[in-house]
């Protein structure tokens, strides 16, 4: 059943694949932050959303090509960079893994999540001593919360952070405290919040000597990092808009999540919001309910629980909300403290009830209907899609095709943006014998008749500042496809086309 769920969790990640934009889609960058973005994101291919709204994981993928925070163009780039850039672990990591590579640190930037899953996945089987159904279900239950998967389909910290405090309290149970302080600093200098789970790491007595060494070397590192970026940028906002009153978000959320399911929107989302509220709040009364000072695992929980009562509106608000993220100390604490205890299996299951909005967010994989064609070769990538004059495209899972109104185009998009010659094959008919033309920028590219049975057309093209515009052209009108009223006007269909490079400078 383990592997099942790795496997499962593999599979959801292998559909989001491009072989353009690799795991781009993770970053979530809009149409809105096009114009802002890098330089970095201009000539490398990066996926933009033209109608969802941009999140935090484009903030700091930016970040991973320039973690020193001194490029210019951050600070137009990235909203509150002082802010973001406190988290800057996974992004030098992301520019350490990828050799400072342009083309690779993008990719390896969207994929730590998905490593820190997997190490997750493996420290937390130790951690909860995986051996039966009900220990099972707590593995699972943290793995495919809400936090853990939006950390990963939106290429946030939390997950980093998460996973780098389970190795730290793993190390601390093993009486290993370098690695586990220096893990717990890692885990700060991925998300600064993590700080919260100090007290797991004290013993007593509670004020002694050790305890403030032990808290001075998990803070340290970011403290020394705070002060750079003061240097550097300019003043770090802490972040206080982020709290309120005690109670006072905990409320608005349940009376959101409650008057959501009866309104006439969403139904999937304001459920699945609903259970992910249930089942936070569970974990946080589960906690509350038998106190234990002593166990280093319920401290840490309820340190979390006094910071789940005092955030704010901004962090429960939305579908399921942020608080799902930050939130995750006190799940992993609440499984491990439920499991040690051998809680009844109903503790357990409510627990987990975010996992369907865990997974709802990695249900629709992004799609664009006018792509026909995509490849990849080293650092050289090429996109191929239908624009004015045709239908769209349309598709089976092998195969892939459009038809023309007549006058039709092309568009090419191809990185990087010098001059590139690209080879495009494709097979073409049409409903009545035709001859159709091909030409960029009115230079003849090819030239053929075409009739009912499919006819092989290949050709070669140039793109240079990054892409290119292929004119089709017909002698003969389109003809209606069919006797019905609305029938489509056809001229000629192209049918899997295939684009390949044919030379570079």
């Amino acid at each position: 059943m383990g592997l099942g769920a790795v496997l499962l969790f593999l599979g959801l990640i292998a559909r989001f694949w491009h072989p353009v934009w690799g795991f781009t889609a993770f970053v979530q960058l809009d149409a809105s932050y096009d114009q802002s973005k890098i330089e970095e994101f201009r000539t490398q291919p990066v996926y933009v959303f033209r109608d969802s709204g941009p999140y935090d994981g484009i903030a700091y993928a930016q970040i991973a090509y320039h973690p020193l925070l001194q490029a210019p163009e951050l600070r137009s780039a990235v909203d509150s960079l002082a802010y973001r850039g406190r988290r800057i672990l996974p992004s030098a990591l992301a520019w350490i893994l990828a050799g400072g590579n342009p083309a690779r640190i993008i990719q390896v930037y969207v994929l730590l999540n998905v490593g820190a899953w997997l190490v997750l996945a493996a420290l937390l089987w130790q951690l909860l001593q995986v051996e039966d159904r009900a220990s099972w279900i707590a593995w699972a239950g943290l793995l495919f919360s809400a936090g853990a998967l939006a950390s990963v389909r939106q290429a946030l910290t939390d997950l980093i952070a998460l996973t780098f405090l389970a190795a730290a309290l793993l190390a601390a149970e093993r009486r290993r405290p370098r690695t586990a302080l220096g893990s717990l600093a890692a885990a700060a200098l991925s998300r600064e919040t993590l700080l919260a789970a100090l007290p797991g790491f004290w013993t007593p007595p509670w004020l002694s000597a050790k305890n403030a060494a032990r808290t001075l070397a998990a803070v340290a590192p970011l403290a020394l990092w705070l002060a750079y970026i003061r240097w550097q940028v300019g003043p770090v906002n802490a972040g206080w808009g982020n709290f309120t009153w005690p109670v006072v978000g905990f409320l608005e959320k349940w009376r959101e999540a409650l008057a959501g399911v009866t309104e006439p929107h969403d139904q999937l989302l304001a459920w699945t919001t609903l259970l992910a509220t249930v089942g936070l709040t569970a974990q946080a009364f589960y906690l509350a309910r038998r106190p234990s000072p002593g166990d280093p695992w319920w401290r840490i929980g309820a340190a979390y629980v006094v910071l789940m009562l005092g955030l704010g509106p901004s962090v429960w608000e939305g579908y399921p909300g942020a608080v799902q993220r930050i939130l995750l100390p006190m799940s992993l604490a609440f499984f491990v403290v439920a499991r040690r205890r051998r809680a009844p299996l109903p503790w357990l299951l409510l627990g987990s009830l975010s996992v369907a909005a865990g997974l709802l967010p990695l249900r629709d994989v992004p799609f664009d209907n006018r792509e026909v064609a995509a490849v990849r070769h080293g650092d050289d990538a090429c996109i191929v899609r239908v624009a004015n004059g045709w239908f769209g495209g349309e598709r089976t899972r092998r195969h892939v095709w459009a038809w023309s109104r007549g006058a039709s185009q092309l568009e090419v998009d191809a990185w990087p943006r010098a001059p590139r010659t690209w080879h495009l094959e494709f097979s073409t008919r049409s409903l009545i014998p035709r001859t159709v033309v091909v030409r960029q920028e009115g230079k003849e590219l090819w030239r053929g008749e075409i009739g009912t049975a499919r006819s092989t057309i290949a050709f070669s093209f140039q793109a240079e500042g990054g892409g290119a515009r292929l004119d089709f052209s017909t002698d003969q009108p389109a003809v209606r496809e069919n006797a019905n009223p609305d029938a489509r006007a056809l001229a000629f269909a192209l049918y899997d086309p295939r684009v390949t490079l044919t030379n570079t400078p």
